[in-house]
């Protein structure tokens, strides 16, 4: 019987720099965080394949290559403070805690939220800060963020978060109704005016109202 070729952490770079992800920071943050923490068990043998996988409540954990080519995007630095709209299975939230001072992040599930933050402490990550509500309308209490980014896509982009951002502050997030208009876009805040570029096609879960309490 043909072996099957295991797709290890080494591929997983190479694939990634092949695809644009330059920035030696971001390819170095990925080595050394095992993916495998934030998926189930039964999957853990796909953790360093360039795929999305799912998680609980429906939901899922990006491909690597959205999660470097986002976090690529923003351009954060270790004085820089980033507000995160869709913890979900927390590996973008310990990625962002790598390169910044301090991340906020939001989650609609109550359980995503739960398990996110009992991994994130075990594994000894202090600053990262969790709030269960609605990511649409961001964390005023907090603001103004550095960088924001959305790991779920809105219909348009929402300007309740856009308000959060300082001024040359950075979002990121994926704007389309469905799963194959969806597209990744970078907004720079110029005073009372915006910069927005297209960065790629993507495909994400839609960025829904309210919470979920369970």
């Amino acid at each position: 019987m043909k072996k099957i070729k295991r797709f290890g952490k080494f591929d997983l770079l190479l694939d990634l720099k092949q695809q644009g992800i330059s920035d030696i920071k971001v390819l170095n943050i990925i080595e050394h965080i095992d993916r495998s923490l934030f998926i189930d068990t039964n999957l853990k043998e796909k953790s360093n394949l360039n795929v999305a996988l799912p998680i609980d409540c429906g939901q899922t954990i990006s491909q690597p290559l959205i999660v470097a080519h986002m976090t690529q995007t923003l351009d954060i630095n270790k004085k820089m403070r980033v507000l995160e709209i869709g913890t979900g299975s927390g590996y973008q939230s310990i990625v962002l805690s790598k390169l910044s001072r301090f991340v906020y992040t939001i989650e609609r599930h109550n359980m995503l939220l739960k398990k996110a933050k009992n991994l994130l402490q075990s594994l000894e990550i202090n600053n990262v800060f969790f709030k269960h509500a609605d990511g649409g309308l961001g964390w005023s209490d907090q603001a103004p963020f550095d960088r924001i980014i959305v790991t779920a896509s809105a219909p348009e982009i929402p300007t309740k978060l856009l308000s959060q951002l300082v001024d040359n502050g950075i979002m990121v997030i994926p704007v389309g109704e469905d799963n194959d208009n969806q597209v990744l876009k970078k907004i720079i805040k110029k005073g009372d005016s915006f910069i927005v570029k297209n960065i790629m096609n993507v495909r994400f879960v839609p960025l829904l109202e309210g919470k979920v309490e369970y």
